[in-house]
């Protein structure tokens, strides 16, 4: 039942709060331990609280998830997890997540913590079922941890515009992968799963991604040569980055048209070693030319 339990938080999915670090890194404040400490407790507190929303999202779901090839075996559509118990994990990490990050951090962080939390539970009870707005609350909630990232470092980390736009159009580049590979994995039974997927062709899709993909690129690029960040970084060698976005970029392009992959971003994350890699030395690119 434990290790239901634990699966049912979905850890694997913890990577998509690294988000709350890059205020951190890009204000050059990586190396203060105060700064740094501050961040972490977000990070934790982020942990507990997605894992709250998934367990709602997987007990609201918990019929439809049946008709997925994949997602029949999560813990609670599988029988594993009974819904008095997963009703009692969502209810424990949703207070103990909320509760810590009014208590232990500024409240203005608790408050974006809040609007997260409200975000996903109207994710989970109706915006999943309206095309596009389905993709786009995705993106919001990326952004939503960015700017919780910014609120433990204020007032000495001002929110960044550029932040929001390249957070916002790379998450909903991710959002929209995944619906293409649902789509493609589901064909006909798409819409027995989810009502929105019906709507969505793979053409359209591909018009989708072609926009966001393109849009990506250039909002990080226009960041990296803004006279603005080359001014607050004292440095106009962020450029020499953009190498490593595109591969990125093109690598999951290629894991989810040629390799029909992309249902799970964290999951590729991890198992695939070309874009672990090139993820990484974008991270030591990044701080090498900052710090």
């Amino acid at each position: 039942m434990i290790k239901s339990i634990i699966e049912l938080m979905r850890p694997a999915q913890w990577t998509k709060n690294t988000v709350v670090f890059a205020a951190l890194i890009f204000s050059k404040n990586a190396f203060n331990w105060g700064y740094l400490t501050n961040v972490i407790l977000a990070f934790i507190i982020f942990c507990l609280l997605s894992s709250a929303t998934y367990t709602f999202n997987d007990i609201i779901d918990r019929q439809s998830d049946k008709a997925h090839p994949r997602k029949k075996e999560r813990p609670i559509p599988s029988g594993r997890v009974n819904l008095g118990v997963a009703w009692g994990v969502f209810i424990i990490l949703a207070l103990l997540s909320l509760s810590a990050s009014f208590i232990i951090l500024p409240f203005s962080f608790g408050l974006v913590a809040l609007l997260y939390f409200a975000l996903n539970i109207c994710y989970s009870l109706f915006l999943k079922k309206v095309i596009i707005l389905d993709v786009i609350s995705i993106s919001i909630g990326f952004v939503l941890r960015a700017i919780a990232g910014v609120e433990v470092l204020v007032p000495t980390v001002e929110l960044s515009t550029w932040l929001l736009v390249c957070t916002f159009f790379l998450s909903l580049f991710l959002a929209i992968s995944k619906r293409r590979h649902e789509v493609e994995l589901l064909e006909e039974n798409a819409k027995k799963h989810r009502r929105t997927l019906e709507h969505y062709s793979a053409r359209f899709i591909d018009g989708m991604i072609a926009v966001v993909t393109a849009s990506t690129v250039m909002s990080y690029t226009l960041y990296t040569i803004s006279e603005q960040t080359i001014r607050k970084m004292d440095t106009a060698n962020l450029v020499y980055t953009i190498p490593f976005v595109l591969f990125g970029i093109f690598r999951y392009l290629y894991l989810v048209y040629v390799r029909r992959e992309g249902g799970s971003p964290s999951r590729l994350l991890v198992q695939d070693k070309p874009l672990m890699a090139g993820i990484l030395l974008w991270i030591v690119a990044v701080i090498w030319i900052l710090y």
